[in-house]
């Protein structure tokens, strides 16, 4: 009798312990995050009413770094859309488009994935065009020099062949040409989930050898709407030579950017709880990182790299290649990813937690009882 006197005590105890954190401490905080983005809307809506509309072009770029500047936006995602030419994205997981005013991935929709738990709500956006005030791209390009003339950046216009459709079993072309000779040629294509590969050529058919560096970046404006987990990492992310594994939180980089050392190899990027858009530069190449926020014009967060100058000699060409994962953080896709692409650590960009040698087997050996019985107590049971 007295062992099971205190085999309840135990349990009544248990459960207080869990109503109190959850009423004391839960509770509030969620109280407090729905306040905040409250009044992080209505902030955004004053802002919009008050601030004069800015020019369609970016500010001028700063030689010798990833651009950055971008005017603020005022426009609606339908305006944005129809404000460029556009390369259509249609495959089994994504639809969207590609913005041929600097072959930008800024139109993408997630399909398999809802707003709600309802089938009929909007699918995910996950990227929006720079016009609109929920701004999220990604960008490659050049930079380069008096000599080298204009090289293809955020206002540069590609063109495409008529008709052009990405899907994953039609690539897209897309080529540039400036009046010093340089020929840019990017071949876009897309697997049947998350991932694109850039490949671009860059032929010379001036008199003067030119040299120039490519840059990537990821650039958001906002960050996330859904309330955060102090357990669950969102914001910058990358895994970067020497400095493996970095992870920002979007305020670090209000106060100062966050610049790792050089390095060759690795990835970089933002991360969601659900989502992210990394890039994975050229991996021979040392290249630059940097996760930034910048105040200027449109306020914004950008993850951004820019690799050493290469030099292409008249009559020469040059190949480089970009990956780009936009997409869902589906466990097998990323496992599949790293090792198919031999991207380092890629699995990393979900967020395990310190333990992650046992919580990633944790969470295997829970989806293998889940798949096998088709329920999730059973699974955590059995786990």
């Amino acid at each position: 009798m007295e062992n099971n006197r205190n085999y309840f005590i135990a349990i009544a105890l248990s459960v207080l312990i869990v109503l109190g954190w959850q009423f004391l401490y839960m509770n509030p905080r969620i109280e407090a995050q729905r306040k905040a983005q409250e009044a992080q809307k209505a902030q955004q809506q004053t802002e919009q009413v008050q601030k004069p509309a800015a020019g369609g072009q970016a500010p001028a770029q700063t030689s010798g770094a990833a651009p950055s500047g971008q005017a603020e936006a005022t426009a609606t995602r339908e305006q944005a859309l129809e404000k460029t030419p556009r390369v259509v994205i249609d495959t089994s997981a994504l639809s969207g488009s590609i913005n041929l005013a600097g072959a930008r991935l800024d139109d993408l929709k997630l399909k398999a994935y809802h707003e709600t738990v309802d089938d009929s709500s909007p699918t995910i956006t996950l990227f929006s065009p720079a016009e609109t005030k929920d701004g999220y791209f990604t960008e490659l390009g050049y930079i380069g020099g008096d000599a080298t003339g204009a090289v293809p950046g955020p206002s540069t216009l590609w063109t495409a062949p008529e008709g052009a459709k990405l899907t994953e079993k039609t690539p897209v072309t897309l080529s540039y040409t400036n009046d010093k000779g340089l020929t840019f040629t990017r071949t876009i294509s897309v697997d049947e989930r998350y991932m694109f590969t850039v490949v671009d050529k860059i032929e010379n058919a001036g008199q003067a050898p030119a040299s120039l560096s490519s840059y990537g970046r990821v650039t958001r404006y906002n960050k996330p709407t859904t309330p955060s987990a102090y357990v669950l990492h969102e914001g910058f992310i990358g895994v970067i030579g020497d400095d493996g594994l970095v992870e920002t939180k979007y305020t670090a980089t209000e106060k100062e950017p966050v610049t790792p050392a050089k390095s060759t190899g690795g990835w970089l990027g933002i991360t969601d709880k659900y989502w992210a858009a990394t890039i994975i530069p050229p991996q021979s190449s040392a290249y630059e990182a940097r996760f930034s926020h910048f105040s200027d014009g449109q306020p914004r967060y950008q993850a951004d790299y820019k690799d050493d100058a290469f030099t292409v000699a008249p009559g020469q060409s040059i190949e480089l290649k970009n990956l780009v994962f936009a997409g869902a953080k589906e466990v097998p896709v990323i496992d599949g990813y790293e090792v198919s692409y031999s991207i380092p650590k890629f699995d990393r960009l979900i967020d395990w937690g310190w333990f992650y040698f046992i919580t990633k087997p944790m969470f295997k050996l829970m989806d293998f009882f889940f798949r096998f019985f088709g329920n999730f107590g059973v699974a955590i049971l059995c786990t």
